[in-house]
């Protein structure tokens, strides 16, 4: 009689694998994203409610832009710690994660899919804010230029000139205005010193021969010494230098400042977009279920 003898152990190709737990719950990551950005929508909309019954313009008690602004960013990112708490612990207590990196990984990416979402959602938004302050920076140079511009026609008005003639600058070169500053029209005139005032703002020897030419122009209109003329002329042209520095100053200011508060607000975003990752992350590791033994 034959016995078969077995020591309990299975032919190798009978052996499989023990499947290893899933350990990111895209579900329950997906959970708390939803509940992550309803709870922010909510809060949101409560912040504007609030917001709007400090608006009193009968009484004049309403707060100004500063006061509203400061209070709009605290409550934001008091809804965002709220929101993100509460999305990472979902997600975390869905998943029934046992391990805290796992509940923490479940609440960091649920703040990286939330984070991404609100920017896709609020892109316009979100771009006006960051990018306003850059916007800001190329308008004060853009009007910086304006403003440098603007003083050319006041030295042309010093001098006696139409200050419409220094808008019409390249139309001068056309003039067919005699040589002789005492046989030229007032109009003839105008044009010819609008003429000169962009040599006489590089200056060297081009500027010396600009203004000698605009103080022979002003001599001859006004029936004045020459002197009086060059004097006139000189104290247009200071006032111009004068002008033009104090513009390229403020530009400057105000670019420089323009461009602080930029970085400012760069770094105020960044220190709250980490405080809503902190926010998810302790919301996550404190849903992790404790293993039973």
């Amino acid at each position: 009689m034959v016995s078969n003898v077995t020591n309990g152990v299975l032919p190798i190709d009978e052996v499989r694998a023990a499947k290893m737990p899933t350990r990111l719950s895209w579900g329950a990551i997906f959970a708390g994203v939803v509940i992550a950005v309803a709870v922010q929508l909510v809060l949101g909309i409560l912040g504007t409610g609030i917001g709007l019954t400090m608006v009193d313009p009968v009484e004049g008690t309403t707060p100004g832009a500063a006061g509203f602004g400061i209070g709009a960013g605290i409550y934001w990112l008091i809804t965002t710690i709220v929101a993100l708490g509460a999305g990472g612990y979902a997600a975390a207590r869905v998943a029934g994660v046992h391990d805290r990196f796992d509940a923490l990984v479940h609440g960091l990416v649920v703040w990286g899919v939330t984070l991404i979402l609100t920017l896709y959602l609020l892109t316009s938004a979100v771009g006006g804010i960051i990018g306003g302050a850059f916007r800001t920076v190329g308008a004060v140079a853009g009007a910086a230029g304006s403003s440098v511009g603007a003083v050319a026609p006041k030295v042309a008005s010093v001098a006696g000139v139409d200050e419409s003639d220094v808008r019409n600058e390249a139309a001068a070169y056309l003039s067919d205005a005699p040589s002789d500053p005492a046989q030229m029209t007032p109009e003839q005139a105008q044009k010819e010193i609008a003429k000169q005032l962009p040599a006489l703002a590089r200056g060297g020897n081009e500027g010396r021969e600009a203004e000698g030419r605009i103080v022979d122009i002003v001599a001859a209109q006004r029936n004045i010494p020459r002197a009086e003329a060059q004097a006139q002329v000189t104290r247009a042209k200071q006032q111009f230098v004068q002008s033009k520095d104090n513009a390229v100053a403020t530009a400057k200011s105000a670019t420089d400042a323009a461009a602080g508060a930029a970085a400012g607000t760069s770094f105020v975003i960044v220190l709250a977009l980490l405080i809503g990752a902190v926010a998810a992350s302790i919301g996550a590791t404190t849903a992790t279920r404790r293993t039973i033994r």
